[in-house]
Order: C-alpha cells, then sequence, then structure tokens
C-alpha cells in the first residue's frame, strides 16, 4: 500500500512538470509568426524630434500622430530653428534626434551640405515643387512662411503702422520696435539675411548699414517668441518682424491684439522645412511621422486651423480656407543658395559689431 502511494505521488509530480514546462514555453513565443510575447514584442517604438514649431502647433499635431500610431512613443523638444543646427551638428557622432520638424531653408540646406540629413524620399515628393526640396531628397518644405511687419493692432491703426521694410528706419518709430533674439530664430537670421540681400548682393556693407539704423530703432531684442508676444500685448512696443504664421495664430487662436503688414515690395518667403537626421536610431517611426506630417487632408486642416501655406500642389484651392485664397503672396527676388551661404558670416558680423550700437 505504501509503494502505491508513493507511486501515486511521483506520478503526480511528473505530470505537474510536464504542465509547468508546457506553460512556461508556451509563454516564451507568440501565436503570430512565433515572434517573442514579452517586452521586445510589446515595447513601444520611440521618436525624437527636435521641432523649432509653435507649442500650439505641436499640442495640435503630435496626439493625431498618437492617435494614428499608437506603437510610437514620442519625444519632442522644442528650440530655435539655428539651435537645432548646432545641436544636431554637435550630436554628429552620435544623433540623439530622428526627425528635424521645422527649418528654415538656409539651415536645412547647410545641414545636408554637412551631412546631417539622410537621403529619404516620401511618398508626396512629386507633389512638391522643385524649388521647396532637396534634390537628394534630404529635406522637403513643409509649408512657406512669409515674413511681414507685425504690429499691435490695439496701440496702432493699420495705416500708422511701417508699410515697407524702409519705413522701419524712420526716427518716428524709434524706441517702439522689439525683435526676437537674432541669432537663436531662424526666422530672424533670414530676414536679416534678406534685408542685406536686397540693398546688395555682392557687398554686404549698404545692408549693414540698413541693419545698423534698424538697430538704433530697436528697443530690445526677446530671448524668444513668448517673451517677445509678451512684450508687444503690454505695448513696452509695437512694432516687430515675424512670420506670418504665427502672427495670424496669436490674433486669431491666442486673441493677442496683432496683426500684419505685407510688405510693399514683397517679402522673404520662407520655405519651413523638414528632415530625417542622419544616423537616425528610430527610422521607421521617423518615415511614419513624415508621411503623416504631409498628408493632404492634415494639411488642409492646418491651414483652416493653424494658418499653414502648404507647398504641395496637389491641394485643390477650393479646399482651402478664404484667409488663404485670398492672400497675394509677392515675394522678395532672392537667392537662397547665397543667402545659406553668407548668412553665418552677415549674422556674425551683425552680432559683433552691429547689435546695440545702431545709435553710437
Amino acid at each position: 500500500m505504501h509503494t502505491k502511494k508513493s507511486l501515486k505521488w511521483l506520478m503526480g509530480a511528473c505530470l505537474s512538470m510536464v504542465m509547468l514546462m508546457v506553460t512556461a514555453c508556451s509563454g516564451s513565443t507568440s501565436s503570430e509568426g512565433g515572434q517573442p510575447s514579452g517586452n521586445n514584442g510589446s515595447e513601444k517604438q520611440k521618436l525624437v524630434i527636435y521641432t523649432a514649431r509653435d507649442k500650439n502647433v505641436v499640442e495640435e499635431i503630435i496626439p493625431k500622430f498618437e492617435e494614428k500610431h499608437p506603437e510610437v512613443e514620442v519625444e519632442v523638444l522644442t528650440m530655435g530653428a539655428q539651435q537645432i543646427l548646432e545641436r544636431v551638428r554637435g550630436e554628429k557622432a552620435n544623433p540623439q534626434a530622428d526627425f528635424w520638424w521645422g527649418g528654415t531653408q538656409s539651415a536645412l540646406m547647410t545641414a545636408a551640405d554637412e551631412g546631417l540629413l539622410d537621403s529619404v524620399k516620401p511618398s508626396f515628393a512629386d507633389s512638391i515643387p522643385e524649388l521647396y526640396k532637396d534634390s537628394e531628397d534630404r529635406w522637403y518644405g513643409e509649408m512657406l512662411l512669409p515674413e511681414v511687419i507685425m504690429y499691435n493692432s490695439a496701440a496702432l491703426k493699420k495705416e500708422e503702422a511701417p508699410q515697407d521694410w524702409d519705413d522701419l528706419l524712420d526716427p518716428q518709430y524709434k524706441g517702439k520696435i522689439i525683435i526676437r533674439g537674432v541669432l537663436a530664430s531662424g526666422t530672424m537670421r533670414t530676414i536679416y539675411s534678406a534685408m542685406i540681400y536686397r540693398q546688395d548682393a555682392n557687398d554686404p556693407a549698404p545692408g549693414y548699414e540698413w541693419l545698423k539704423k534698424l538697430d538704433a530703432n530697436t528697443k530690445e531684442y526677446a530671448q524668444d517668441p513668448t517673451n517677445l508676444y509678451l512684450k508687444l500685448a503690454r505695448e513696452e512696443g509695437t512694432l516687430s518682424l515675424w512670420n506670418l504664421q504665427d502672427i495670424m495664430i496669436q490674433k486669431e487662436l491666442q486673441n493677442q491684439p496683432f496683426d500684419f503688414i505685407y510688405p510693399a515690395s514683397g517679402a522673404p518667403i520662407l520655405v519651413d522645412g523638414v528632415g530625417v537626421v542622419k544616423g537616425a536610431k528610430n527610422m521607421d517611426a521617423a518615415k511614419k511621422f513624415y508621411e503623416f506630417l504631409f498628408d493632404s487632408n492634415l494639411r488642409v486642416e492646418l491651414a483652416e486651423k493653424l494658418y499653414q501655406i502648404p507647398t504641395r500642389t496637389d491641394i485643390s484651392k477650393e479646399t482651402l480656407p478664404a484667409w488663404l485664397q485670398g492672400l497675394e503672396l509677392k515675394p522678395l527676388a532672392l537667392d537662397w543658395a547665397v543667402m545659406a551661404e553668407k548668412e553665418k558670416e552677415w549674422m556674425q558680423h551683425w552680432d559683433e559689431s552691429i547689435k546695440g550700437k545702431g545709435s553710437n
């Protein structure tokens, strides 16, 4: 009888061991494709984005992307376009970002020439004009940003504001102009470089003199866009130079007393673009965001909600909002390759020899 009990115990123990082994094996593989169902199978893809986009834009787009791609975990770092270039340049040996979202044409051209951007041809490539993309697919223009004259509409009537660039030098505007810190801002570097170029593309001296006169009328340089908006809203200054889109966002969405003058002689129309960082650790996620960002339906929605002017030419004008259909884009004649080549030299001279010295 003792032997029978021992035999039953032994059989029970063996059966338990077999069940444990089966359970362990079934937990190590997935029922679909034999892929691991542990952490590796359930981990989210990561996507690190460096962006110069306004907070409102980021908060509008990122949740939509995460809803469409729940498998991607997004980390966004916001900084000026020039700061992005410097950071990506500094991280070249060990890239920390995957996607550059929001860069000036000059900054992106410089980054491409320095080997900081990967060649990625998206599905929508043929809908973007040659003028608004890199010939080697290292960057694509996402939207067009006319650079205009900004003013506080509660303090100035439209006819009282400067109507063209040279009007900004009029003594009546002395101490009324507040400028976003130039070196850290791709927008301001573009505007200032354009002001030099329009005086004489071959000789920067007349442009430097023009900027010196503007400096004499400038009250201060704001450290970031938020600081700029605050000072203008408080009427610490009433005028600035900025991009049309952000002015419209502040006016329509934030109820700020801002408006713009489209300069009579034309405006630098900035091609604001994107690119995949060379050596991106999360290439698949970066490509997903690339495609999502340029979706034609999203572009129409962003034109309506966030006043973006799309670069895609295959979007029907009838689907675009009324404000955009009625806007006449008159560009300044600029050679963007020259601008990209000379910008660093010109802006360094401005910083060292002009900033704060205009009234001397």
